[in-house]
C-alpha cells in the first residue's frame, strides 16, 4: 500500500533553514565566480582553459560534477524501477569508453596543445573539408547537442522544483539558471572548475545524507526490511536476469559489445572529446591529464551511483507505480509523470534542514552539469565558428565578450527545448541513436592514417538520418537497441566504405600531426613506409598493449569497488570479499605499472 503523501504540509515543511542553506549555496557559487572574473576574462585561453595549468584533482572533480547533475539520479530511478539495479550496464559499459581515454587518449589529447577538440579537425585533416567540419561541429555539437543535454537536466530542475517547490515550470527555470549564467559569463573556465569542486561535496554529501534517512524511515524499516522485501529483491541483483534474453541482450550485451564503442555520448565519447576534453587540454600536463580522467572514471561508476539506487529501491515500496506518485502529487502536470519523477518524489519527505541540505545539493548539480554545457558550448561556437569563420581578426576581449552572451543565449534556447520532453529516459535513447555508428572514428582517426575528413563527414550524416529514420519516420516493432545495431551496421559501413573511395589526407597534413601527437605506429606504417623523411619522434610513448592491459585492469578496478561496495550494502560477505579483492589487487597492479604509462 503507498504511503500517501500530502502536498501542503510538505510545502510547509520548506523552512527558514532550507531557505538559509539554499541562499547560502547560491551565495558561494556567485562569489566563487566574481573571484576568479578578472583573470578569466583576460584571454580566451584563460576563459575556456584556465592557461592549461589545472592540477588532475581539481579536473577529475570537476568532471564528476559535471556528469552529476539533476537529471542523473532520475535516470538512474527511471532504470531501476524498470530494469532493476542491473539496467545501469546501459551507461556502465561506457566504463570501457572512459578507461580507454585514461590510457590510451588523454596524453594525445594533451599533446596537441588545441583550444578546443574541434580544432582537432584542422590539425587531423586538410583542405575545405576539414574547415567545413569544424564550423558544422561547432555549431551541431555546440548548439544542437549542447542544448539537448542541457534540456535533460533543465527537465529534471523542472519536475523537481515542481514536486518539492510547487514551482511552474518557468519559475524553477529562471531561479535555477539566473546564478548559473551569472558565474559562468563571468568566471569562465576556472570559475566553472572551482564552483565544480564546492558543488559536488555539497552534492555527496546531500545525496548520502538523504539515502541514511529514507532508507529508515517507518514505511521502509531500515536497510535490511527494504533488501528483505519481494518487490526489491527482484531488483536488487548488479546483473540482469540471465533467463530473459529480452532483459540481458539490450541492457547487458548490447552496450558492453557494441555501445561503448560505436556511440558518440556527451561525456563518454570514444576517444574522449567534449567537455572531458577540455579538462584534459586544461592539464599541467600528459600525466595530470591521465590522472583526471582516472580520478573521474572511478568516482564516476564505482562511488556515486549507490545513493541514489537506494532511494531509487526505496521508491518502489512508497510509489509503486506512476499512478501512486500523481495521487501524492496532484498539482504535478500528469504529462511529465513517468518513474524519473520518483526520485524528486521521495525526496520530499525529508526533515527541514536535510531538505534544504539535498534541494541545494540538487541545485549544486544541475549548476555544476550547466555551467560545463554553457563554457563548452560558447568555446565551439566562438572559438570554432565565430572566431574562425566570421570575424577571424577579433582580439581576445572581444571574444570573450561575445562568449557571455552566447552563454546566455544557450540557456535561453535549453530551456525552451526543455518544456517539450517528458522524461530523462527519452532524451538518453535519442542522443545514443544519433551518435550510434560515430563512435569507431573517434577511436581509428589516431591510429589509422586512412581516415580522413570525409570519413567523419559520411559518419556524421549518415548516423543523422539513420536516427531520424528510427526516431520519426519507422513504426514498426523494432526495439531501441535494435535500432541502434542497424544504426551502427548501416553508419559504419557507409563511413568505412567512403574512407577507402576517398584519399587519404596530404603528407603535409600527416607528417605535421604525426610529429605533433606521436601516436602508436600501428595503422600508420604503411604511410610511414612511403614516407622515409618522417624522423622519429624525440619521445616515444608508452606500448599501445600495455595501454589497452592497463585499461582493462582500470575497468577490473573500477568495477571491483562498484560491486564490492553493493555487495557490502546488500550484507553479502563472500562477493564483498571478491569484488574487493579484485578491485585492490587491480589497484596495485596499476600502481606499478604508472610510470610506464606517461613520461610527461
Amino acid at each position: 500500500m503507498p504511503f500517501e503523501n500530502n502536498y501542503t504540509i510538505q510545502l510547509m515543511a520548506l523552512q527558514g533553514l532550507d531557505w538559509g542553506i539554499i541562499a547560502a549555496y547560491f551565495i558561494i557559487s556567485l562569489l566563487i565566480g566574481v573571484m576568479v572574473a578578472r583573470k578569466s576574462g583576460s584571454s580566451v585561453a584563460e576563459f575556456f582553459l584556465s592557461g592549461r595549468n589545472m592540477p588532475w584533482w581539481l579536473l577529475g572533480v570537476s568532471m564528476v560534477a559535471t556528469t552529476f547533475s539533476a537529471d542523473t539520479p532520475n535516470l538512474v530511478t527511471d532504470i531501476v524501477r524498470n530494469n532493476g539495479v542491473g539496467g545501469n550496464w546501459v551507461w556502465w559499459a561506457f566504463l570501457l569508453t572512459g578507461m580507454m581515454t585514461v590510457f590510451v587518449y588523454a596524453k594525445l589529447w594533451r599533446r596537441t596543445g588545441i583550444l578546443t577538440d574541434l580544432e582537432f579537425y584542422e590539425m587531423r585533416y586538410g583542405g575545405k573539408p576539414a574547415s567545413f567540419l569544424r564550423g558544422f561541429r561547432a555549431i551541431y555539437l555546440g548548439l544542437f547537442f549542447n542544448v539537448m543535454i542541457m534540456a535533460t537536466v533543465c527537465l529534471a530542475a523542472i519536475k523537481i522544483g515542481n514536486v518539492l517547490l510547487g514551482l511552474d515550470p518557468w519559475q524553477t527555470l529562471l531561479i535555477s539558471s539566473v546564478i548559473t549564467v551569472a558565474y559562468t559569463m563571468v568566471g569562465g573556465f576556472k570559475g566553472v572548475l572551482f564552483t565544480d569542486l564546492f558543488q559536488f561535496v555539497l552534492a555527496m554529501a546531500g545525496m548520502v545524507a538523504a539515502a541514511i534517512f529514507l532508507v529508515n524511515k517507518p514505511e521502509i524499516g531500515g536497510l535490511t526490511e527494504l533488501l528483505s522485501k519481494p518487490e526489491v529483491q527482484s531488483a536488487m541483483s548488479v546483473f540482469p536476469d540471465w533467463s530473459n534474453p529480452s532483459s540481458w541482450i539490450p541492457i547487458f550485451l548490447i552496450p558492453l559489445a557494441v555501445q561503448w564503442w560505436s556511440s558518440w555520448y556527451p561525456g563518454a565519447e570514444p576517444g574522449g572529446g567534449g567537455y572531458i576534453a577540455q579538462r584534459m587540454l586544461a592539464a599541467k600536463n600528459e600525466r595530470h591529464a591521465m590522472g583526471a580522467t582516472l580520478l573521474f572514471n572511478v568516482t564516476h561508476y564505482a562511488l556515486r551511483p549507490w545513493p541514489w539506487i537506494i532511494i531509487a529501491l526505496c521508491s518502489m515500496i512508497i510509489f509503486p507505480t506512476t499512478g501512486d506518485i500523481a495521487k501524492a502529487f496532484p498539482h504535478v502536470d500528469p504529462s511529465i509523470i513517468k518513474d524519473d519523477l520518483a526520485f524528486p518524489a521521495m525526496i520530499s519527505f525529508l526533515p527541514t534542514g536535510l531538505l534544504g541540505l539535498v534541494v541545494a545539493a540538487l541545485i549544486a548539480a544541475f549548476m555544476s552539469t550547466i555551467a560545463t554545457h554553457l563554457n563548452w558550448g560558447s568555446s565551439y561556437i566562438i572559438n570554432d565558428f565565430y572566431g574562425r569563420f566570421i570575424n577571424p581578426d577579433a582580439g581576445d576581449k572581444k571574444l570573450v565578450n561575445i562568449a557571455r552572451w552566447t552563454t546566455l543565449g544557450l540557456m535561453i534556447i535549453a530551456s525552451l527545448v526543455a518544456t517539450q520532453l517528458t522524461s530523462a529516459l527519452q532524451a538518453f535513447n535519442i542522443l545514443l541513436q544519433i551518435g550510434a555508428g560515430t563512435g569507431l572514428i573517434f577511436i581509428l582517426r589516431w591510429f589509422w592514417y586512412r581516415v580522413n575528413a570525409w570519413s567523419e563527414i559520411s559518419g556524421m550524416i549518415i548516423s543523422f538520418c539513420v536516427a531520424i529514420y528510427f526516431e520519426v519516420i519507422y513504426s514498426g516493432p523494432m526495439a531501441s537497441h535494435e535500432k541502434m545495431v542497424w544504426g551502427v551496421l548501416i553508419t559504419t559501413i557507409g563511413w568505412v566504405t567512403i574512407t577507402l573511395m576517398t584519399k587519404p589526407e596530404s603528407d603535409e597534413v600527416l607528417r605535421k600531426f604525426y610529429m605533433q601527437v606521436r601516436p602508436h605506429k600501428l595503422g600508420w606504417n604503411a604511410w610511414l613506409k612511403n614516407s622515409p623523411s618522417i624522423a622519429a619522434p624525440e619521445k616515444e610513448g608508452s606500448g599501445l598493449m600495455l595501454e589497452l592491459g592497463a585499461m582493462v585492469i582500470g575497468c577490473l578496478m573500477v568495477y571491483g569497488f562498484l560491486f564490492g561496495l553493493g555487495y557490502w550494502i546488500y550484507g553479502d560477505t563472500v562477493n564483498t570479499l571478491i569484488a574487493f579483492g579484485v578491485a585492490f589487487s587491480a589497484s596495485f597492479a596499476l600502481y606499478k605499472m604508472w610510470p610506464r604509462l606517461s613520461f610527461a
